[in-house]
């Protein structure tokens, strides 16, 4: 059987590189390992190979899954705080406008329940200056200017007297002190006005006392 190795030395000496011959069997037949197994030698190298650490690698990308998480886990909850924390300066804005509008509308609800009072009060006063004026005593004078004058700054304030006559009737702002048949009228109608009653805006401060025609 001819030897590798004069074969080696023949093609060195021939000037040709000399032919490697690998084993690529499974088993190695001097130790009876399997190749390729941990603590086995390399068949080519001859070294040692070293198993991959699996765990540790399992474990390393664990701890990075882990890491990524929390990041953003924590990035979930600033956002959290932050949408919590803008929730709760819009309710408080909320609160604060409908404070406000609730402060002005008492204001004005307040300023105009002034204003009634006042009216109220002046009331006896004007149905002084009509009996004065009915019996002629404010026709002329310096008392007839000061009538007029008043009138004119309670007009102002949004008193609007009731005492027109040859209206229909109407219980909100009339109080019927007599009835009288009339062939004339077709509906209750104010046929005379005793004492005029007044109003502010759609307020009945005092509803005018009349006499009414009713139809036969």
């Amino acid at each position: 059987m001819p030897h590798h190795g004069n074969e080696e030395e023949h093609s060195a000496a021939a000037g040709q590189e000399p032919i490697e011959i690998r084993d690529n069997r499974r088993i190695d037949p001097e130790t009876g390992q399997v190749r390729g197994a941990p603590g086995a030698a390399d068949p080519v190298s001859g070294e040692e190979v070293s198993p991959v650490d699996e765990a540790h690698d399992s474990g390393d990308a664990l701890a990075q899954a882990e890491q990524i998480l929390n990041e953003a886990s924590a990035g979930t909850q600033e956002q959290d705080l932050t949408a919590e924390l803008r929730n709760d300066l819009l309710r408080l804005q909320a609160e604060y406008v409908n404070y406000r509008k609730r402060v002005e509308r008492d204001r004005a609800v307040a300023g105009e329940l002034a204003v009634i009072g006042v009216l109220n009060g002046l009331l006896p006063v004007l149905d002084d200056i009509d009996a004065a004026r009915q019996a002629g005593d404010l026709a002329e004078g310096p008392f007839a200017a000061i009538a007029t004058k008043l009138e004119t700054v309670l007009t102002g304030y949004g008193l609007a007297p009731i005492g027109e006559t040859g209206v229909e009737f109407d219980p909100n702002i009339h109080e019927a002190l007599m009835q009288q048949p009339s062939a004339e009228v077709s509906v209750d109608t104010v046929q005379q006005v005793l004492r005029r009653g007044y109003r502010s805006g759609d307020r009945t401060l005092r509803p005018a006392q009349v006499i009414v025609a009713v139809p036969e």
